[in-house]
């Protein structure tokens, strides 16, 4: 197998050194690097990764360098091809996305400003929450092209919708389709006109109130698993969602992917990061995907556009 290229996992905590894993073991890249800005974790991280590789039967290589908030340390991504940014505080119980606002912000800026300092080429993907203004951020602090820099969300909140689907009508996960757009948060519109179970609209299976009851639950997943955990926040399936995006981008697949995107036109929408389809390829997104939605969908869209262009002219200042 060619393994070639580098990509770059900043933030070694549950989400950074589980995406790490997940991109070392496609074993398609020469090298994965994992920073953080506690001193020694991500080398005692990658340290562990590499003697996995024997058993897992994978040759990427991986890692790990101590940054710090100065920018030392950041040398090591130089050449990288994409950067996944998960930096930042997890929520806690009863803590919004937006409470993170402020200091995450600090750290997204200071991140971004640094990959665009050794990585002037490189894809970012940003996860860090909340993720639609973090996303708007990144790309403000880096200067790079809009399509060069996409938020992590639609994937993620996606696959809540479908396993919730799956679930409720007691079928496996792979029959099911199903789609969200919009914001990642309260505006998040799943889009049921494009859902299926079994290849039938899930109108046809489940009663409308159970899909109500479904597209609430997935609306607050992630605060759903913040509840259980008490400490920290997910990670095995948003770990899984930004390394499927890092691999696309990474083999100029084309993939088509619900992501957080820059809209200038699409859905009558100009000016502003939110989740969309797209196709992924090398340079990020090739295109904005305008998916079929009906007037309640479409409206919903706007709807979330609206209030997410709100939120990120607050982040051009911190």
């Amino acid at each position: 197998m060619a393994r070639q290229g580098k990509v770059t996992v900043v933030g070694a905590g549950f989400y950074g050194s589980t995406t790490a894993q997940r991109l070392a073991e496609y074993d398609i890249f020469e090298e994965v690097v994992l920073t953080d800005i506690i001193e020694g974790k991500p080398e005692g991280l990658a340290l562990d990764m590499n003697q996995s590789r024997p058993i897992e039967g994978f040759e990427t290589k991986v890692t790990g360098v101590t940054t710090t908030p100065a920018g030392e340390g950041y040398e090591a991504i130089a050449g990288s091809e994409i950067v996944i940014i998960t930096a930042g505080l997890p929520r806690k119980p009863g803590m919004s996305r937006m409470d993170l606002l402020e200091v995450n912000a600090k750290i997204v800026r200071g991140v971004a400003e640094n990959v665009a300092k050794h990585a002037p080429s490189a894809v970012i993907l940003v996860v860090s929450n909340p993720l639609d203004e973090m996303t708007a951020l990144a790309q403000l602090a880096s200067g790079f092209p809009r399509e060069r820099v996409i938020g992590q969300a639609g994937v993620l909140d996606s696959a809540r919708f479908t396993d919730n689907l799956a679930q409720a009508a007691g079928v496996e996960v792979a029959q099911v389709s199903a789609l969200t757009l919009g914001s990642h948060g309260d505006t998040m519109v799943p889009v049921p006109s494009q859902s299926t179970i079994g290849g039938r609209p899930i109108a046809e299976v489940l009663p409308a109130e159970k899909v109500d009851e479904l597209v609430t639950r997935t609306r607050n997943g992630g605060a759903e698993v913040v509840a259980l955990l008490k400490t920290g926040s997910a990670y095995y399936a948003p770990s899984a969602a930004v390394a499927r995006m890092a691999k696309a981008v990474h083999e100029d697949s084309g993939a088509v992917f619900p992501v957080c995107a820059w809209v200038d036109g699409q859905f009558g929408i100009s000016g502003v990061y939110l989740g969309v389809q797209a196709s992924l390829g090398a340079g990020g997104i090739k295109e904005v995907v305008e998916t079929p939605l009906t007037d309640t969908e479409l409206a919903g869209l706007r709807e979330a556009a609206e209030a997410v262009r709100a939120k990120q002219a607050d982040v051009q200042n911190l």
